[in-house]
């Protein structure tokens, strides 16, 4: 399944950016981008001393409860207020940054996160900003060393208390503080324009005043009664389309492998302080042009259960933290109330940066039909035939459609539910904790460019910000592309409503892919992304002797950029999980057997149909067993391991209960 895209597919890449990409996509007036702003300042998500710009025109420093007080700079009087950016002033609780380490005796692995700490993006942003010229390796020293992940492997650096950047929040109330506020009333002229310095977006009239409900109350941990909060669920979401395979079956694993699940105690303790995270992977259960039948439901599961990839995680032990959920676009659309009375007036829901993709009327009705409605009446056309494609099986049948609607789906996801977003190609380096601590929204860095790459994205449930996104993809053809939204942002002034974080937290190997920061790379070494599946050949003792720990240690995830065709691990390329799984691992191992087996046969099948071959049929038997005897034999392995088969290996070792988890903690069943 094709949920992302990256500088190597161009069939992508050549197009943006698109032809109007100039063009200004802002629909909100002033007053209405000051309410948005105020909304999520006051609601707490904006824990950043970040400024507001100047074009937003407010002339007082919005109260913020997300960051402590400190005495702000005194700015020369002679900058006109009107020409100056306004600052939020801070009247939450303290914060006390973190010493992370290991305890005597845990001391051969590093230490779970602090619960309900939070992780200070100003500080990432210090160390790891690539338009400040900081590089990739820097940055995931920096947060190696003060997330604990170096722990019984430190090296003397001096006093690195600079690169302290988790921190917990006191349990305190709104703060008093003795400051002069800018407290200046902007000149009043009848006759001004209150929207000059802004442009709209041609053809379209302004949005009417935008209705949001009252702010969120900011509440740090400390002060939560339990450990999660219940106004922002601890929910990561996956979409996928088409036959679960080895691509999301990996995200899952290293999910368990790396998150604070609890699955390595029997039960969950009753008085834990920990918020334990759940994965809810959305299944879409055709072409993204159709809508699910009646029994779609039923169906998934049916299907899920059938499939030695996805049927390990239906195992019980996972059943608090894995959900297998059924993707309905209709469903989802109509539960935005941004959009839901207007969506259907779209000719076609496929519009990605600009580029749109038409379907025929049959399409129309299907997309546009109640879940409750008949089968899917999608024609029995080409497999290959781009509306009828259930994920891409090469680069040359790329699954564009379900590209385009996972774009929109993660917005929608993550306003109706709140959480994170992450595309499919992402597999889990380490826990979450501190990035759920932090209560901005996010998303990261187009590489080189100051665009976002929605791959990974963080919001929160019904926020102003995602009122604003919806009603301006909604004037804007329902383009959710991620350089679309980075204009929407961009063209309203509130991108740091939607921090861009640097890709080396999630996506370390972008820029040497590209040819930057090549004089001084990080561990491991890619100039492409292939080469996380063919490491060559002069890379290739790194895998096995570094293993998980040598392989971007400190950044939060990898992102490895489609290759859904590509298997992470051809010469074991079946769920190797043990005997609890075996009848999973057999059945995929048997249809590998039969895949070998036609392309081995094809060129002589004419010979089939003669009968008294009993010594040739018990001959070819002799030869099939054998090698199944064979399969595990160091011998028949490949000599050097390519750096996704050791994970994957190192995963399901895990499962296995042959190692621990990153952690040290060994899986309880």
């Amino acid at each position: 399944m094709t949920l992302s895209r990256g500088r190597d597919n161009r069939q992508w890449s050549e197009n943006w950016p698109p032809s109007n990409a100039d063009a200004s996509t802002l629909v909100f007036r002033r007053d209405d981008l000051q309410r948005i702003w105020k909304w999520e300042i006051a609601s707490g998500h904006f824990p950043s001393s970040q400024t507001i710009p100047k074009q937003v025109g407010l002339k007082t420093a919005p109260l913020n409860p997300a960051i402590p007080h400190q005495g702000r700079a005194s700015k020369p009087s002679h900058i006109p207020i009107e020409e100056r950016d306004t600052e939020t002033y801070g009247v939450g609780p303290k914060r006390t940054y973190l010493d992370i380490q290991s305890v005597y005796p845990n001391v051969a692995y590093p230490p779970r996160p602090v619960p309900g700490s939070v992780a200070d993006m100003d500080a990432i942003m210090k160390y790891c900003n690539f338009s400040a010229n900081k590089y990739v390796r820097d940055c995931l020293e920096v947060l190696r060393v003060g997330g604990g992940l170096d722990n019984g492997r430190k090296t003397r650096r001096g006093n690195t208390n600079d690169w302290k950047y988790i921190y917990t929040e006191l349990n305190a109330t709104e703060l008093s503080h003795d400051i002069n506020l800018d407290t200046t009333t902007p000149f009043s002229d009848p006759d001004a324009d209150a929207d000059s310095g802004l442009t709209k977006k041609r053809g379209v009239e302004w949005e009417v005043q935008v209705s949001l409900p009252s702010p969120q109350k900011y509440r740090p941990s400390s002060s939560l009664e339990s450990p999660c909060d219940p106004e922002n669920l601890r929910v990561y979401h996956m979409f996928w389309t088409g036959p679960f395979t080895d691509k999301p079956y990996l995200a899952l694993l290293s999910f368990l492998y790396t998150q604070n699940t609890f699955i390595h105690q029997r039960e969950f303790p009753d008085d834990a302080r920990v918020c334990r995270p759940q994965f809810w992977m959305w299944i879409n259960p055709g072409p993204a042009a159709s809508v699910p039948n009646p029994s779609a439901h039923k169906d998934m599961f049916a299907q899920l259960k059938n499939s030695p990839w996805a049927s390990p995680f239906l195992h019980p032990r996972f059943s608090d933290v894995i959900k297998f959920k059924l993707w309905n676009t209709t469903e989802q659309l109509d539960g935005v109330p941004e959009i839901k009375d207007e969506w259907r007036s779209f000719k076609t829901l496929f519009n990605s940066g600009g580029h749109v993709i038409n379907l025929p009327s049959e399409k129309k009705d299907t997309v546009e039909a109640s879940v409750n409605d008949t089968a899917t009446t999608t024609k029995k056309a080409d497999e290959e035939d781009m509306l009828n494609r259930t994920g891409s099986k090469s680069s040359s049948s790329y699954d564009r459609l379900s590209v385009i609607l996972s774009d929109m789906a993660r917005f929608i996801l993550c306003h109706r539910f709140g959480g994170i977003y992450l595309d499919a190609d992402t597999i889990f380096l380490r826990d979450w904790e501190e990035l759920w601590g932090w209560k901005g929204a996010f998303a990261y860095r187009w590489s080189r460019l100051e665009k976002y790459n929605t791959a990974v994205l963080k919001m929160h449930k019904n926020s102003a910000l995602g009122t604003f996104l919806f009603r301006t993809a909604l004037k804007n053809g329902l383009d959710f592309h991620p350089m679309s939204v980075s204009s929407y942002t961009k063209d309203a002034f509130l991108e740091p409503l939607l921090l861009r974080l640097p890709d080396a937290l999630f996506d370390s190997a972008w820029l040497n892919t590209e040819n930057f920061q090549r004089d001084r790379p990080p561990q491991p070494y890619f100039t492409e992304f292939a080469d996380f599946f063919d490491t060559p050949a002069q890379n290739s003792a790194a895998p096995q002797a570094l293993g998980f720990d040598g392989f971007f240690k400190g950044a939060y995830s990898y992102h490895f950029h489609n290759f859904w065709w590509k298997p992470f691990d051809p010469t074991r390329n079946w769920p190797d999980l043990g005997p609890r799984f075996k009848a999973g691992e057999a059945a995929a191992r048997a249809a590998l057997e039969a895949e070998k087996e036609v392309k081995h046969d094809a060129p002589i099948t004419t010979h089939a149909h003669h009968d008294g071959n009993d010594d040739a049929a018990a001959s070819k038997e002799w030869e099939r067993e054998m090698e199944r005897e064979d399969e595990d034999s160091v011998d028949t392995d490949k000599r050097d391991l390519d750096w996704s088969a050791v994970l994957k290996r190192t995963f399901e070792a895990y499962i296995r209960g042959e190692r621990p988890n990153m952690y040290g903690e060994w899986i309880q069943w």
